[in-house]
């Protein structure tokens, strides 16, 4: 008998262990992701023209405007190496695509439908570019699908006809 509580015991502990110890569990960190919209604007027209952009969310029967602050969108762009061996030293550079890109911070953002819409104006401070879509953010998993979902978020697609799609 008490080798059957000794063995009961262990086989409990056993289930507890943390990841690298052999338990099978992995192990989450804390990172996390903000609640909010992405937004993607492809090179060409489109993108050129915009230099701002603002996102109307509307769920639960109340609408807020959030600023998407647009940046030039990069690429890693191979140099090439120095040698064949395996210890030779290669490179990359970072090279502008000529679109751009943002992030709408909205804190209490729901995993529910939202109709936005995006409207993007450019240096001259006409709007180039004003459409409504319905979206449902849905939560991100920046630690792999193995951990909890954080945000939720929802990502637009500004192609370069300056058509907006949901890009989830």
């Amino acid at each position: 008998m008490r080798r059957l509580s000794l063995l009961a015991l262990l086989l409990v502990t056993g289930c507890g262990t943390s990841a690298g110890t052999g338990g099978g569990q992995v192990a989450c960190t804390e990172i996390g992701a903000p609640r909010g919209v992405s937004v993607d604007l492809a090179p060409g027209p489109a993108a050129a023209a915009a230099s701002t952009a603002a996102l109307e969310a509307c769920w639960a029967g109340k609408c807020r405007t959030y600023p998407v602050e647009l940046s030039p969108s990069t690429e890693a762009v191979d140099s090439g190496c120095d040698g064949d061996q395996p210890d030779a030293v290669c490179s990359a550079e970072v090279r502008e695509t000529g679109g751009k890109h943002g992030f709408a911070t909205i804190d209490d953002l729901p995993e529910l439908p939202v109709r936005v819409t995006l409207t993007i104006t450019g240096d001259d401070g006409a709007e180039t570019s004003r459409q409504t879509l319905d979206i449902t953010p849905e939560p991100v998993h920046p630690n792999g699908p193995h951990c909890p979902g954080m945000g939720p978020q929802a990502k637009l697609t500004v192609g370069a006809d300056g058509a907006v799609r949901d890009g989830t």
